[in-house]
């Protein structure tokens, strides 16, 4: 019974100093710090290995490659969707501040042409992240939903503004230009198509501005280039 008694005090004291130590404000800033650095070096993994293979990179070989278990990554990232958003939302809150500048440094069909080359050197920073967004635009369960419904705000309010003054047309929604964007972001991911960039970026910018618009923006847009 002593023994029984003994090894309980014992494990009662461990708990205790374990307690105090975890309390320890220098302790909880210590171990904050390495969560941080081991997120921050699974993000900089993770954005790797997704360069090499696409959004279909598998969330195994990127705890691999980042030395650590596959419980562990998706503790922190528990969906795909979860991960890409954690690597892209520096570059969609970038884009979203820059349709904000765009609509008043810019006149309207300037800024929707600018916004529109932006967003499809956004796509091409990440292969395959078109697929994912178009997915996630309409699925608020979607950790991208947020982001994905940001950029199509924007987008949304730059057309309008292009329509308001007639140098966009008329015919067309948010939904509608965002699909375009979607359709030329995957366009220019293949390798098949890629060559044609900038000559399908014409074909759709075609579609969206008025012809008279079109030549003149055009004319003074030759500094932006896929």
């Amino acid at each position: 019974m002593s023994c029984i008694i003994q090894e309980a005090s014992g494990a009662a004291i461990h708990l205790l100093i374990f307690s105090m130590w975890i309390g320890d404000p220098f302790v909880k800033e210590s171990m904050r710090a390495d969560a941080r650095k081991n997120y921050s070096h699974v993000l900089a993994v993770a954005r790797d290995v997704i360069a090499e293979h696409g959004v279909n990179a598998s969330m195994r070989d990127i705890a691999r490659r980042a030395g650590v278990g596959l419980a562990t990554l998706l503790r922190h990232f528990p969906t795909r969707e979860a991960l890409y958003e954690a690597l892209l939302c520096t570059n969609l809150d970038a884009l979203t501040q820059k349709a904000g500048e765009l609509e008043t440094a810019n006149s309207p069909d300037e800024a929707l042409l600018s916004w529109f080359r932006e967003w499809v050197e956004f796509t091409q920073s990440y292969k395959g992240v078109v697929t994912l967004m178009a997915a996630a635009h309409t699925n608020p369960d979607s950790a991208l939903y947020a982001s994905c419904a940001a950029i199509h705000s924007a987008s949304a309010r730059l057309l309008l503004r292009a329509q308001a003054e007639g140098t966009a047309h008329a015919d067309m929604n948010g939904d509608d230009l965002f699909a375009l964007m979607a359709a030329l972001g995957w366009a220019v991911d293949q390798p098949s198509f890629a060559p044609r960039a900038d000559h399908l970026f014409h074909i759709i910018a075609n579609a969206i501005l008025t012809s008279g618009s079109l030549e003149i923006t055009l004319a003074t847009d030759s500094g932006l280039t896929l």
